[in-house]
């Protein structure tokens, strides 16, 4: 991609280079012509400098588009590597040493865990590959929203912490209906409970909310995590953007989850907005309209 802006920016150089050289020659021959001449050649250089900014702006957004999908490539990578070799490492401890029952137990529920991080990952890949591909048609029926946010709680409520502390607090406001598709939802209440875990330090509480009001339900996530910038917050739903550089990230993920959150969102009239949690993170507010 380098090499295609110096060939760019080397032919932007010498069309313009001739076509002075031609305006010149123009004008030394024609002096009495010199002010169309000149008028007509600023009217070129001006549409040609117009088209070879949008060029340019075009060249630079394919090559971070390129960056992000080869970031996301590695990321993926990591991700599934990691559970994979939690799940062997499991596997081949239950196999080679004796064990008691509540020990094989314990590890087989780690290696479902595990399992279920891997299924959910590739979830999002299909969802998001079908959203951008525009061959998901979010069928749509009503359902237990309560439920079905008490339940992803329940599976992701992970303890950090050596005395076992719940991370996740939750304000279930029950018996919410809504009308929507609870496959794809299931998948935005999953990747904004997941990304608060993952943005936060060990044995920081997540706080989840889903209650009625004035004719709105509201499903909130709130973190102590590092927090968005200002900057970054218009960028967060862009399909593979991540937080940070790559050199300094130290957060595993795909960039995909945010992505799919609003595509999703959008596709059910509802809205999303991000804001600062004090004294420090983050809280993603959903808002819906009562169906």
């Amino acid at each position: 991609m380098k090499r295609s802006l110096v060939i760019f920016y080397a032919i932007i150089t010498y069309a313009v280079a001739e076509l002075i050289w031609w305006g010149y020659m123009l004008v030394k021959l024609q002096p009495e012509r010199s002010g169309m001449i000149m008028g007509e050649g600023c009217m070129f250089v001006g549409v040609f400098f117009l088209g070879a900014f949008y060029l340019h702006k075009s060249m630079n957004r394919e090559r971070k588009l390129q960056e992000q999908k080869k970031n996301f490539l590695l990321s993926v990578t990591h991700e599934l590597k990691s559970p994979l070799a939690s799940i062997k490492l499991l596997l081949q401890t239950i196999q080679k040493r004796d064990l008691t029952k509540a020990q094989v137990l314990d590890f087989i529920d780690k290696s479902l865990n595990d399992i279920e991080r891997l299924d959910d990952m590739v979830e999002n890949m299909l969802l998001a590959s079908k959203i951008e591909n525009s061959s998901y048609t979010f069928p749509k029926a009503s359902f237990n929203l309560s439920n079905l946010v008490d339940n992803i709680v329940n599976r992701l409520q992970i303890s950090k912490c050596d005395c076992n502390q719940q991370i996740i607090n939750a304000e279930i406001e029950p018996k919410i209906e809504i009308t929507g598709d609870k496959f794809a939802l299931t998948s935005v209440v999953t990747n904004l409970i997941e990304n608060a875990v993952k943005y936060s330090s060990p044995c920081q509480s997540v706080d989840v909310k889903l209650y009625r009001n004035d004719g709105q339900i509201f499903f909130e996530v709130a973190d102590n995590g590092i927090g968005i910038a200002d900057t970054e917050k218009a960028r967060i739903f862009d399909r593979f953007y991540r937080v940070g550089s790559e050199e300094t990230r130290n957060t595993k993920g795909t960039g995909l989850g945010l992505y799919i959150v609003k595509q999703v969102l959008d596709k059910h009239q509802a809205s999303i907005k991000v804001k600062d949690n004090n004294p420090t993170g983050s809280i993603f507010e959903v808002t819906f309209g009562l169906t």
